[in-house]
């Protein structure tokens, strides 16, 4: 067969097989009487072999070795390859984000397109100011795509630059609450209670939901962080959690406050003395914990507390005895 005819039947052209043959990887058995190169079935399947080698990344250099050296074993130029490839795709990977990035931020301009690409790289940088500067310059200077600022909170170890980025996602709307959701369901501690902080600092509305479906989180942070933020914009589903962490010792004067903010709605404070009345009463709570619950029912009004910590004015518990009669007697003075 000649080489116009190989060339059509392999889709390799005619000049990358006379570079073939000057490499030495494939050479046409014969030659017509007028001196054309003449390629015989197994010089056809010898192309066949090196186009299929090239597709997974050889060299030329490593394909003729890969043919024509009996010793040649593949496993570690395989593994090279897989290392090179992942490689690229990590790169190719990045780039395309950066670019999707670009985009959703609608840029009018290249100055525009300018400006998104300093701060995505200044979010990037090794520098905790320069990641502060850029996290308050996405809002105040230059449009940065909600994506980015999820991403870098998620993984900003620096609490002023975690600040400065959880302000400025509460300033973007959009779909942050969705992408910090998905935070929560990292396996690292830490990106999960970023998450969540983050969540806690959202406008009321957009991160309240997914702050209800935190309160079922298995990691008991996350439960936390959550309950908070809830008691603060008055949820009453955060109630469970909030006396649990008083029970548990966990952040147990932020969850009080939180309960106290929730018992200014009455039908609330009657939940929150019930929850923190049969806490008490039950046998597992541990004498501290009992000495937290009494605590707690210092901001929570109602007739339902007035008569629990009448009823612990006899408790065995002396401190807790105490507590009793000073929350009473406080609650008389008001």
């Amino acid at each position: 067969m000649l080489i116009g005819d190989v060339a059509r039947r392999s889709g390799v052209s005619a000049r990358m097989l006379r570079h073939y043959e000057s490499l030495g990887l494939v050479r046409p058995t014969g030659r017509t009487g007028s001196g054309y190169r003449e390629y015989s079935g197994a010089d056809i399947r010898r192309i066949f072999h090196i186009e299929s080698l090239r597709s997974l990344g050889l060299s030329l250099r490593d394909v003729g070795r890969a043919l024509d050296d009996p010793g040649f074993a593949p496993a570690e130029l395989v593994d090279d390859l897989i290392r090179r490839t992942r490689d690229r795709i990590a790169t190719e990977t990045e780039l395309l984000t950066r670019l999707c990035r670009i985009g959703a931020a609608e840029p009018a301009g290249w100055e525009d397109v300018l400006k998104t690409v300093a701060l995505l790289q200044a979010l990037r940088s090794t520098n905790a100011g320069a990641r502060q500067r850029a996290a308050l310059a996405a809002v105040e200077e230059a449009p940065v795509p909600v994506e980015a600022l999820v991403e870098a909170v998620l993984t900003e170890s620096d609490p002023n630059v975690a600040g400065a980025l959880r302000w400025a996602l509460a300033q973007s709307g959009g779909d942050g609450p969705a992408l910090l959701a998905e935070g929560l369901a990292s396996p690292e501690a830490e990106v999960r209670e970023r998450a969540v902080r983050t969540l806690a600092e959202i406008p009321v509305g957009e991160a309240t939901g997914p702050l209800r479906d935190a309160l079922a989180h298995p990691d008991a942070v996350v439960r936390g962080y959550a309950a908070l933020a809830l008691g603060t914009r008055g949820v009453a589903d955060a109630v469970p959690t909030l006396i649990g962490m008083i029970v548990e010792g966990r952040n147990d004067t932020d969850a009080a406050d939180a309960l106290g903010t929730l018992a200014s709605d009455p039908a609330s404070a009657e939940r929150i003395a019930t929850g923190l009345v049969d806490r008490l009463a039950h046998r597992a709570t541990g004498s501290s914990a009992r000495r937290r619950l009494t605590q707690a029912l210092a901001d929570i009004p109602g007739a339902t507390t007035s008569r629990a910590l009448a009823d612990l004015l006899q408790d065995e518990d002396l401190a807790v005895a105490l507590t009793a009669r000073y929350l009473l007697t406080q609650r008389d003075a008001r």
